[in-house]
C-alpha cells in the first residue's frame, strides 16, 4: 500500500513540476531591457541660410552663378550652367564657448566683453595677433593629422597670414596645400576668419576628395574661383 502511494505520489510530481516551472521560473527569469526610443534631432525648418543675410556681391566667372544654397546648411553655392562646381562654407563661433580663442585676445591686449570700435586702427592693429595665432594653431593641427596619414609621401605646404577686409572686420586670409612627392597636389584649402567682438567667422573651401561640404570637385574649378572668393569675402555683410 505505501509503494502504491509513493508510485501516485511520484506521478503527480512529473505532471505538477514541468506546469509549476512554466509559471513560476519567469519570476526569476532576468527583465527584458526596454530600450528608450532614438530621438532624431531633425534641422530647423526656421532656421535660413545664414549666407542669404551676409551675402554682398556675389562675383562670379562669366557663365558663373553664386548664391546661397538651398536649406539651412551655411553652404554657398558656385554653379554652372545647372551643374553644382564646388561650395564654401561659413562657421560662427560665440566667442563665450571658445576659451582658447578668449586666451589669445587678452595676449592681444583685448579683454573678452570689452567694448572696442572694429573699424579703429588701434583695434586693427591689436586683433591681428589673435587672428594669427588662431591660424597657426589651425596649421598645426591639419599638418598633425595628415602627418599620420600620410607620413612623408606628401609635403604639407601653407601660405603666409594675409591681413584682409572681411566686410567691414578685418581679418586674416589664409590656406595650405598638400603636395604629392610625384607632382601634383592631393588637396588644397582657402579660408578667412574674422572677429566682431562677440563671434569668430570662418569661411572656407577647399579641394579634397575627403571633405564632404565646403569643397571643390575640380582643383581647377577652385583655381578659376579663388579670386572671385576673394572679392565676395571683402563685400560681405558683416558684422
Amino acid at each position: 500500500m505505501l509503494r502504491l502511494y509513493h508510485l501516485l505520489l511520484g506521478s503527480i510530481l512529473l505532471v505538477s513540476i514541468p506546469l509549476g516551472a512554466k509559471f513560476v521560473l519567469p519570476q526569476f527569469s532576468p527583465p527584458k531591457v526596454v530600450k528608450p526610443p532614438v530621438v532624431v534631432k531633425l534641422p530647423n525648418p526656421n532656421q535660413e541660410n545664414i549666407w542669404q543675410k551676409i551675402l554682398g556681391n556675389a562675383a562670379a566667372p562669366t557663365n558663373w552663378q553664386v548664391a546661397a544654397c538651398k536649406g539651412n546648411a551655411p553652404l554657398l553655392c558656385v554653379s554652372s550652367k545647372g551643374e553644382l562646381l564646388g561650395t564654401v562654407e561659413i562657421n560662427v563661433y560665440p566667442l563665450a564657448n571658445n576659451e582658447d580663442f578668449q586666451k589669445k585676445l587678452i595676449a592681444a591686449g583685448i579683454p573678452p566683453g570689452s567694448q572696442m570700435d572694429y573699424q579703429s586702427s588701434k583695434y586693427q592693429t591689436q586683433i591681428l595677433p589673435a587672428l594669427k595665432a588662431w591660424v597657426i594653431d589651425y596649421y598645426a593641427v591639419f599638418a598633425k593629422d595628415r602627418q599620420g596619414e600620410y607620413g612623408k609621401e606628401i609635403t604639407f605646404s601653407t601660405y603666409p597670414p594675409q591681413p584682409v577686409p572681411i566686410g567691414k572686420l578685418q581679418g586674416i586670409r589664409y590656406g595650405f596645400a598638400r603636395l604629392k612627392q610625384k607632382g601634383g597636389v592631393q588637396e588644397q584649402y582657402i579660408g578667412h576668419v574674422a572677429f566682431d567682438g562677440t563671434k569668430l567667422y570662418v569661411i572656407s573651401t577647399a579641394f579634397d576628395i575627403g571633405t564632404q561640404t565646403g569643397k571643390f570637385e575640380k582643383l581647377e574649378n577652385l583655381a578659376i574661383f579663388q579670386p572671385y572668393l576673394y572679392a565676395i569675402a571683402s563685400d560681405l555683410h558683416l558684422p
